[in-house]
């Protein structure tokens, strides 16, 4: 059994892969600016970690999305609908949770295939 972890710290890994799965920890946007430069953000990192995988959005399996405020949520979507593969969708889901500080108001978490 093999397991690849990519960017450790001492709490967790941004990207670990195991089985051709990658898992990616929640990725969250630049603090205080406003939801559609979050979830910007949030994608471009995800990009880059899928990338750094060897992966792609083409891959992804699943997303995991907790805003802040539903109200929030149709604005998320104009930038997520924009970036997604339209071919390859994953499984999605999204809720209203309260995140790690006051000033992320999104945060995606990601599993793909290699």
């Amino acid at each position: 059994m093999s397991i690849t972890r990519l960017h450790p710290g001492p709490r967790m890994s941004q990207v670990v892969i195991h089985n051709d799965t990658v898992y990616l920890a929640g990725q969250v946007g630049t603090a205080g600016a406003d939801v559609a430069t979050q979830t910007r953000d949030c994608l471009a990192a995800i990009d880059t970690l899928l990338d750094e995988a060897g992966s792609n959005k083409s891959k992804l399996l699943q997303v995991i999305i907790w805003l802040a405020d539903m109200g929030d949520f149709q604005e998320m979507n104009a930038v997520y609908d924009a970036w997604i593969d339209p071919a390859n969708p994953a499984a999605r889901a999204c809720g209203e949770a309260k995140l790690a500080t006051p000033e992320y108001k999104v945060e995606f978490i990601v599993t793909a295939a290699l």
